[in-house]
């Protein structure tokens, strides 16, 4: 029987991910901060750097101080390569659950992760014991591990959309062009060492061209649901703003599917996913709706040419696409209310 409140921890408290799961973890009925972990700023509290935040939490600690045995479930939101030594060294607590929101458990390979990511991973034997979870693919699995990778920003508002169609082999596989528009958050606190171009805060960056981190994620999870190699090209791009992701998908329908196929198959498979909002035919979106939820919007449109269309995927990157799917699959993994805090 589940208790009436888990105790959790969140490391890497103050990014903007970090602030984003504290504030929305604030609200949860069912969880209680423990401990908020950072690596500066140490014994401050959390709303010198969130104002939102309204809770009387617990102030920055040191992640060394934290008690293993007083908590349920950490949250860990860290540059890649610190989760997996984190995770190794502390997964004898057996009651202890991870949830980890950087690719260290996201790529089941791990010479593909030294090959997209230049780190040599430190926990190989916990790999196959966690699972790579898009909360609304992995409903019916989660409560069986312990260590869940959540998925990248990018890759959540792609698969949304296109995983249930590649299961029924309803577009061609070959010819899938991606593009994606992302504000600058998703590159965290230091996006202006990251991306030196001219007038980042005014203008549109393409980068990644062709080699983006997250292609192995994609190319990991479409090899699971088609029966032949998919061929796509994804290309991301840095818009000047805080918050918010648009996906276009460019797509042939197969021969004997139309546009209405498509989105009556994209809604039936999200029609018990609270999250997943399917728009009326030939809507035009944006990330307007979705900043600041949970929801991943998505709208099929028509092209000139009969068998191709598009489809546009919405969410926030750092709710939908980070902070807020970390919390769905934990309110999954404990039976929770799956929308607890999120709405």
């Amino acid at each position: 029987m589940i208790k009436k409140k888990i105790n959790i921890a969140v490391a890497g408290a103050t990014g903007f991910v970090g602030l984003d799961l504290v504030y929305l973890l604030s609200k949860h009925s069912k969880v209680k901060i423990q401990y908020l972990c950072a690596q500066k700023n140490l014994g401050k509290k959390i709303q010198y750097f969130d104002k939102r935040i309204k809770k009387k939490l617990p102030k920055l600690s040191a992640l060394s101080k934290l008690n293993w045995n007083n908590i349920d479930l950490i949250f860990l939101s860290l540059p890649n390569g610190e989760a997996q030594r984190i995770i190794k060294n502390n997964i004898k607590y057996n009651h202890v659950k991870f949830i980890d929101l950087s690719a260290d458990f996201r790529i089941e390979d791990p010479k593909l992760y030294r090959i997209w990511y230049g780190l040599n991973h430190k926990a190989k034997s916990l790999i196959n014991k966690s699972l790579y979870s898009v909360s609304e693919f992995q409903k019916n699995k989660i409560k069986k591990f312990r260590i869940i990778a959540n998925p990248g920003c990018y890759p959540t508002s792609i698969q949304l959309p296109l995983i249930p169609l590649l299961k029924k082999n309803m577009v061609n596989p070959k010819n899938i062009i991606i593009d994606s528009k992302s504000g600058f958050s998703g590159a965290g606190k230091m996006y202006k060492k990251k991306f030196t171009h001219k007038n980042i805060d005014h203008s549109i960056q393409a980068y990644g061209i062709g080699k983006h981190r997250h292609m192995v994620e994609l190319d990991q999870e479409f090899k699971k649901v088609s029966k032949v190699k998919v061929l796509y090209s994804f290309t991301p791009h840095l818009l000047p703003t805080y918050r918010g992701i648009l996906s276009s998908i460019y797509l042939d329908i197969n021969n004997r599917y139309n546009i209405t196929n498509i989105i009556n198959v994209l809604k039936k498979y999200h029609r018990k996913n609270e999250f997943v909002k399917i728009t009326k035919k030939n809507k035009s979106i944006g990330t307007g709706n979705v900043i600041n939820t949970n929801l991943c919007e998505i709208s099929v449109c028509h092209t000139r040419n009969k068998n191709k269309i598009i489809i546009f995927s919405a969410i926030d990157n750092l709710v939908k696409g980070a902070s807020g799917q970390a919390i769905q699959n934990m309110n999954l993994i404990y039976g929770f209310k799956e929308s607890e805090s999120l709405k």
